[in-house]
């Protein structure tokens, strides 16, 4: 079974050594009546910290600043800067401007940042100049004060701590207070009494911060620490641990203990939230005899004329233990047709995903709950930028069932602090810079592969345009594959211990599977690898090439991503609470601006008949720009602040899995979601008609869509053969960017691609997105089998080519051809399949459609396990954890003879090593028995697998069903 057969090659030029220049700046003060302000905040830890620096300039028009001050203490020194030119003189620091923010009109103001190290002690500057003028001299502009109230514990997991703040303005007003946890920003109240209750810590350490802003958007913060012990003795369980409630009905859950107590355990249940919502008994009491059966708890909801659900938190509580919440959601009947049994679906299938294991204690989602499974991640608890795209998405469905758009926001957080790297982790992002060229190769054997400084790329359209948007280089978009766990151990930039950690996997062309790829940090500081890290794997230098940090951004959950903020935002106007979610809408506009490097070509050269890595031209302004959403985009560059390069890529190849047509239509159609930069909404309006056109020329004669179009044969600009059809003159490829297994095998791809289709319809009409749908639905529910043995397409074989395409006369496509070769029972696959035919049926009214997706829904809900979905998945690919490389057959890991280094943990890197040599971690894996079993001759390994994305997916079928056939 090929499961989430997914993978992303970070561009070639990302190992590169580039040779580029600096940014000149003004040479003097610019002169002025001066007056300003400067607001220093850190967050400290151990020997480290990091502080922001926000310059406002009180006085006349400046065109260019000079920031300094002194450390009180001689061990505090600037390690690595953004945002500014910094430069340490003993303990004196001066941060002069960049060219992009030197301009500071009066009351304007630019934040600068920087990590720094102390020596144990981190007291702030008490004085600031700019320009040698002193700031902070004016009463004006106070900062508020607040102090944050946090129990005094003991604390045992999994843990409920309750934080109150009380904040207060001296000249003003206080707009809100967050709550941020170890630096994750967890909630923000915008009105006293200022609170948040966080809910199931596991054992460890914390660090709690209240920061009150302003009506001048001042800042004060406190902060406390407190620590959650492991549990010794029993502890509080319900199950299930959130349960939905129909209006003018009851629910119930089970509440024992996870251990047989020494005595009575008296446990007290109350209620907060929706008054409607009421529990019953309010007191419990656990023995030594009942502790493992329970006793049952009856959650009702009252019966009203409200048009809407409502929430509540049941709260268990005990002397000496954790308490417990529960969360409980009243399903509502008073709307036509009302709530029904897929919206209690929808909620129990949330619960259990919020309630299993699905998360890291940080709040990342893992990719799947266990952590032996090698598919595009090579282990469970890494992360995808896809699971953060459907964690987005999941939480837009529970606001619009529960109108509650809090998780929605905080899952944006969390994927803002974790998976878009901060300027902290992209320093040198501004910095001017050009890739050199690399070639891809088929296998990866092939590499490294020679960079060829005398191949000509073409301009980068986008680059300029978004600093002056934005003010800063930085690129706002997600890199594809993190370390949630720091299972490898590379850590933040070589340091070991940094989690989670940003790694990448795929880089040596189209035939290496993820068995053959060697894991490498997405910051490169020769602290792991060989002699040069991970870099010369990939790439062959002329020299010796320079640490570096390097991101690959893929489209498609970046697209999602936007697709689900457009939901949010309909939803939560739908119940007049637009303003809950507007802030992150703003945000996910701004993904969108730059999900535009998915529009052009790998090294920005003209799209069409691009012939020869030499002779096919370099673009200019927008000619390189196919308007499709490729396979990826990737950006990188100086670890070294002072070397001061950076480059950035597009993707020459596209895979019609990757389309987001809908995406482009919200960026496109919807005042909130219409990104700033001055030529974005054209590009999106074009790629949005190009994007529908692409899925036409694509479609084969029974239904299903082939695979894509590249403007780089091979890889390398190469001559494709002969009578290759053409898609605006870039060549169809069956199989676009990977080849094991082939990249349009597996009908995911199918169910992901046209539900974006089915949606677009649904909600618009669009001509074009029903005539695809009305040939691919029936194709695929031809070869869908409903009742207790029930399948979906599983993998495809494609014959033939599209015509080649003439947008002012499209022809048939006769000649192209799908089978489905093989059936299974994928529930991810089922669920976003599932989707389609909801989305189709409810505005077409095609029946067959509307009772296949039911039939498919129930066989889901048959699949239910204590986790979420699942069916039994036999994994005969688990054979090639321990090939090693073969020239003949082209298998197992290659390493070039002689190059040797080490992973983290020691396990060495050198040919003739498998990919679980370099994984040796995996053999302490519970599941391992299983697998070492299989490859010592034993029968082929099954496992009942949850992964994030499916669950999610499956959850929101629910959904969709629910909502767009109340009456079932």
């Amino acid at each position: 079974m090929r499961q989430l057969a997914i993978r992303r090659r970070v561009a070639l030029a990302a190992a590169a050594l580039l040779a580029i220049g600096g940014v000149t700046l003004p040479a003097g003060a610019a002169q002025a009546a001066p007056a300003c302000d400067v607001v220093y905040a850190t967050n400290d830890w151990n020997t480290g910290f990091t502080a922001n620096v926000t310059i406002k300039n009180l006085g006349d028009p400046v065109s260019n600043w000079t920031l300094k001050w002194t450390f009180p203490t001689s061990g505090q020194r600037v390690t690595q800067g953004w945002s500014a030119r910094f430069s340490q003189s003993g303990s004196e620091v001066t941060a002069t401007n960049e060219s992009y923010n030197g301009n500071l009109g009066t009351g304007a103001s630019t934040t600068i940042g920087f990590n720094g190290a102390h020596t144990g002690s981190n007291p702030k500057p008490t004085s600031f100049t700019v320009n040698g003028t002193p700031c902070n001299g004016t009463p004006a502009n106070q900062p508020p004060t607040v102090s944050l109230g946090l129990p005094s514990g003991p604390f045992t997991a999994p843990a409920d701590v309750p934080l109150t703040a009380t904040a207060s303005d001296p000249d003003g007003t206080i707009s809100k207070v967050e709550f941020y946890r170890n630096g994750l920003l967890i909630n923000t109240d915008t009105s006293a009494p200022y609170s948040y209750t966080q809910e199931d810590l596991p054992a460890g350490s914390y660090t709690v911060q209240a920061k009150a802003y302003d009506n001048a958007n001042g800042i004060g913060v406190d902060e406390k620490a407190f620590t959650v012990g492991a549990a010794n003795g029993p502890t509080l369980v319900a199950t299930p641990s959130a349960l939905s409630v129909a209006e003018g009905g009851t629910a119930t859950f089970n509440l024992k203990l996870s251990a047989a107590p020494t005595a009575n355990v008296p446990v007290t249940l109350t209620r907060t939230g929706d008054a409607d919502v009421t529990v019953s008994p309010s007191t419990a009491t656990l023995t030594p005899s009942n502790w493992n059966t329970g006793v049952t708890v009856t959650v009702a909801a009252a019966e009203d004329t409200d048009t809407a659900g409502g929430a509540a938190t049941i709260t268990a509580s005990a002397t000496g233990l954790a308490s417990l919440a529960v969360s409980a959601t009243e399903i509502d009947n008073d709307t036509p047709g009302g709530d029904n049994a897929y919206t209690a679906k929808f909620l129990e299938q949330y619960g259990k995903i919020k309630n299993s294991g699905y998360f890291s204690p940080e709040g990342v989602p893992y990719h799947s709950v266990e952590t032996l499974i090698v598919e595009a991640p090579d282990h469970g608890h890494e992360t995808t930028s896809e699971a953060f795209s459907f964690w987005l998405w999941l939480e837009a469905y529970y606001g619009k069932v529960t109108q509650n758009w809090a998780p929605f926001n905080n899952a944006w957080t969390v994927m803002e602090k974790y998976i878009i790297p901060t300027h902290a982790d992209q320093p040198t992002a501004g910095s001017a810079g050009t890739p050199q060229y690399a070639a891809e190769y088929n296998l990866p054997s092939q590499y490294p592969s020679a960079l060829n400084p005398n191949v000509s790329v073409g301009q980068d359209p986008l680059r300029s345009e978004l600093q002056s948007t934005y003010g800063t280089g930085d690129i706002y978009g997600m890199h594809w594959l993190m370390d949630v766990d720091n299972t490898y151990g590379f850590g933040r930039c070589g340091d070991g211990t940094t989690k989670p950690a940003y790694i990448n996997t795929f880089q040596r062309g189209t035939q290496e599977s993820v068995w053959e790829t060697v894991p490498q940090p997405s910051c490169d500081t020769f602290e792991h690898g060989g002699q040069y890290g991970y870099l010369d794997l990939f790439v062959k230098d002329t020299g010796a090439p320079a640490k570096q940090w390097k991101y690959t951004n893929a489209p498609d959950a970046d697209a999602r991503a936007v697709q689900a903020a457009y939901w949010a935002l309909t939803w939560s106007k739908a119940q007049n609470k637009q303003a809950d979610v507007a802030a992150t809408i703003t945000k996910a506009a701004k993904m969108g601006d730059y999900l535009r490097y998915a529009m052009f070509d790998k090294y920005f050269k003209k799209i069409g008949n691009c012939v020869g890595a030499s002779t096919c031209a370099a673009g200019s302004g927008k000619d390189s720009a196919h308007y499709l959403l490729s396979w990826y985009y990737a950006w990188g560059g100086a670890y070294d602040a002072s070397q001061n390069w950076s480059w950035r890529i597009g993707s020459s190849h596209n895979h019609f899995g990757y389309q987001n047509p809908f995406a482009a239509w919200a960026l496109t159609n919807t005042p909130e979601l219409k990104p700033q930069s001055s030529t974005a909404v054209a590009d999106w309006t074009k790629s949005f008609e190009r994007q529908l056109e692409f899925y036409t020329w694509l479609q084969s004669a029974e239904g299903g869509i082939a695979g894509g179009a590249t403007n780089s044969w091979d890889g390398s600009y190469a001559q494709p053969p002969a009578g290759t059809s053409t898609f605006y003159g870039m060549f169809y490829d069956v199989d676009p960017v990977y080849n094991d297994p082939p990249s349009n095998q597996w009908f995911g791809m199918q169910a992901w691609s046209m539900q974006r289709i089915a949606e677009l319809y649904q909600q618009t009409g669009n001509a074009k997105a029903k005539a695809l749908l009305d040939k691919w639905v029936p194709w695929a529910i031809a070869n869908t089998t409903l009742g207790t043995n029930w399948s979906i397409p599983s993998d495809m074989a494609w014959t033939g080519q599209p015509t080649t395409w003439n947008p002012s006369n499209p022809q048939p496509n006769t000649g192209l051809h799908v089978e489905v070769i093989s059936k299974g029972q994928d529930v991810g696959v089922t669920a976003a399949y599932a989707r389609i035919l909801i989305a189709y049926a409810a505005k077409s009214g095609n029946v067959a459609a509307k009772d296949t997706a039911k039939g498919l829904l129930d066989a889901l809900s048959a699949a239910s396990d204590a986790k979420g979905v699942s069916t039994t998945e036999k994994r005969g690919d688990y054979r090639r954890f321990d090939d090693v490389y073969n020239a003949s057959t082209g298998q197992g890991l290659y390493v070039p003879s002689g190059w040797t280094g080490t992973m983290p943990n020691g396990d060495a890197i050198a040919a003739g090593k498998s990919f679980l040599d370099i994984r040796s971690f995996y053999k302490n894996d519970p599941d391992w028995p299983k697998v070492q079993a299989y490859l010592d001759g034993g029968a082929e390994p099954s496992f009942n697998y949850h992964r994030f994305w499916a669950q999610a997916d499956v959850a929101m079928a629910y959904a969709d069903y629910g909502s767009m056939f109340p009456n079932g």
